[in-house]
């Protein structure tokens, strides 16, 4: 079902309604509501404003998600982007904070339209820039409330049917013409029963009280044997409606539970980081060529491809400065090439393909003149045990795509595949993901994979502690809706990295929550064996950054880094109740790992804070010998 097509679009002011690009992806993705000064409005499909984006590539991303590309939204110094991001204005409802009239935007509209100035409706015809009551000229405020369904859907609470339905003087049925007004009490101890809603037409009236019931919309229906408050199907994002015989659930607007985006990502590695491909990419020729494949039926496309691309290399050649030979190449790869493996984002195949370019497995030389580069450091220069080789990323660059989101929970899918709850943000047709890039830099740790095997078949301790975590994932939400099982080592791995994050935020000069972490671990058994840990800049310009990650990477620091990052673990300021926990964090998922040792920013954690203990890097008190560092 295609989405609906705008009836009008308005500019907002591109200083008071700015979102970076990476909030567009994340927390103000697509269908969430963002709070500007003047109004709440929600972030559009990316149908409506597909031709606003930088496209920007990753092939093996784009095979992963059978994408052509991605689109990043331009800023306002982008002359040829500079419209941005579309939104749709939800919640819909407003009242007047002096005469307290609450009604939905479009009747305020109309008041507009009758009382404003032709002056004022020549500048502002939709009553955009001034959301003002037309009476009493002031700022309109949202409702602070909505209804939101499990199946992705959300609408603005329903207010009129609640209001009759739940009238302090008795159900009554909506009148002919409800006029509703919003009145708070003089105490703010009062609560949601000082919120008080009134039909001015019928003298309906009640409060908030139950509202927050996650039974009661259902609950009132059953009582009288009707269907008024079941879910309307509802996403304002794209206009659309479907049908939906669930309950929603009364949530304030600004809360977590709300939305909750999924996201990938993907690192560029050679040979889709070579600089040719960048040009090609870059080419308005291949825009063209883009464009013209996405019109396509999907059982047309090779065929189109096959009969065109000799034409379309030699296009791009000359625009770029290219051989027609060395164009097509590429061309061919991106376009005809079936793919080695089933690309899953989430897969251990496709983690695989980026553990063997940052360890130097893959034997590709790469240049700086890409988007990727490594230098490889001899790792008997650092001095450290365990480790098998470390890896210094001098330019790596990193696309992350929304996906879809969840509301109420997060997804039960880590890419929303099989996920029954899970909103695609694009239409099936759509041939791009929303995203933004990053360029950074990076170091890549491997560790001996015969050690922490030998660490884990001696101490059978440390196979307790991760069964307690693991049978605490089992019983939490998560688990029941995505099984999975940690190893020592992935608990190993993923704790050393955030004690590194903490320690080289404090050497290099970023800022902790500008560092992130990507855990490289599997078994002969599931397709790869990987020991690593790559913890790389998560935020930088087009550009890149400035060399201070990778500077504390080589032998004469970071040996001191490392092994500051042990000792600093030994010892918490919570101790002894984080090294003596038997489950502390979201749903226990974590042994001794607390704020203030182990844990770091979200944004910079794949797994959210959990699967973290301490104990297996340095030991416990009662038991030294189960860390894996222990004789440090």
């Amino acid at each position: 079902m295609a989405v609906e097509s705008p009836k009008s679009k308005e500019k907002l002011n591109s200083i008071t309604h700015t979102v970076r690009a990476s909030q567009s992806v994340l927390q103000y993705g697509v269908g969430a509501m963002i709070d500007f000064p003047d109004q709440t409005l929600m972030t559009a499909a990316p149908e409506y404003w597909s031709e606003t984006v930088i496209q920007i590539h990753d092939e093996r991303f784009e095979k992963a998600l059978n994408v052509d590309y991605f689109g990043m939204p331009g800023g306002k110094d982008q002359a040829e982007f500079r419209e941005g991001i579309s939104y749709v204005r939800f919640p819909e409802w407003y009242f007047c904070p002096k005469c307290r009239k609450f009604q939905p935007i479009k009747k305020w509209h109309e008041e507009y339209q009758q009382k404003a100035s032709q002056k004022t409706r020549d500048l502002d015809p939709h009553m955009v820039r001034h959301m003002k009551c037309t009476t009493c000229r002031q700022d309109l405020v949202v409702a602070r409330i909505v209804a939101v369904c499990e199946s992705g859907h959300i609408s603005d609470f329903p207010w009129i049917k609640w209001v009759h339905r739940r009238s302090r003087f008795g159900a009554k049925e909506v009148c002919s013409n409800p006029s509703l007004t919003f009145k708070t009490g003089t105490s703010a101890s009062e609560g949601l029963e000082g919120l008080v809603i009134t039909c001015e037409n019928c003298d309906a009236s009640t409060t908030l009280k139950d509202a927050f019931d996650p039974e009661i919309f259902e609950a009132l229906d059953r009582k009288d044997d009707r269907d008024d408050f079941r879910c309307e199907g509802n996403h304002p994002y794209k206009h659309l409606k479907e049908k939906c015989g669930k309950y929603p659930r009364t949530m304030q607007r600004g809360s977590s539970s709300v939305y909750f985006p999924v996201t990938l990502s993907s690192l560029v590695i050679p040979p889709y980081a070579e600089k040719l491909t960048e040009k090609i990419e870059q080419s308005a020729s291949f825009r063209k060529c883009i464009a013209i494949i996405g019109d396509e039926d999907p059982e047309d496309r090779t065929d189109k491809i096959q009969k065109r691309i000799s034409k379309w290399a030699h296009d791009i050649g000359v625009e770029i400065g290219a051989t027609d030979i060395q164009v097509e190449t590429i061309l061919k790869r991106k376009w005809l090439e079936e793919p080695v493996v089933e690309y899953d984002t989430t897969s251990i195949e496709y983690r695989a393909e980026e553990y063997e370019a940052l360890n130097g497995a893959a034997g590709i030389q790469s240049t700086s003149l890409g988007d990727f580069s490594r230098e490889s450091m001899d790792i008997i220069e650092y001095g450290l045990p365990h480790l098998k080789g470390i890896s210094l990323i001098t330019k790596i660059r990193e696309v992350r795509a929304l996906v879809g989101f969840t509301r109420l929970s997060p997804s039960a899918s880590a890419n929303g595949i099989g996920d029954p709850n899970f909103v695609s943000v694009k239409e099936p047709e759509t041939r791009w993901y929303p995203a933004y890039e990053v360029r950074g830099e990076g170091i890549f740790i491997e560790f001996s994979q015969a050690d922490i095997e030998q660490w884990a078949a001696n101490n059978p301790s440390v196979t307790e502690r991760v069964n307690f975590i693991n049978a605490s994932y089992a019983d939490s939400f998560m688990g029941k809706q995505r099984p999975r099982t940690v190893t020592p080592k992935f608990v190993l791995l993923h704790t050393l990295a955030h004690l590194l994050i903490k320690q080289l935020s404090f050497e290099c000069g970023y800022s902790i929550a500008s560092l992130r972490e990507r855990i490289y671990c599997g078994e002969e058994a599931d397709g790869k064996e990987m020991s690593g840990i790559f913890i790389y800049t998560a935020s930088g310009d087009s550009q890149g950054t400035l060399g201070g990650l990778v500077r504390q990477g080589r032998p004469d620091s970071f040996g001191r880094i490392f092994r500051k990052a042990i000792e600093n673990a030994k010892i918490c300021s919570n101790d002894p109740v984080c090294i003596l926990s038997h489950g502390q964090g979201r749903d226990s998922l974590n042994l001794a790992a607390c704020h203030a040792c182990a844990l770091i920013p979200e944004t910079g954690c794949e797994e959210y804070n959990v699967f973290l203990d301490r104990g297996l890097v340095v030991g416990t008190f009662e038991n030294k010998n189960i860390g894996f560092f222990f004789d440090w």
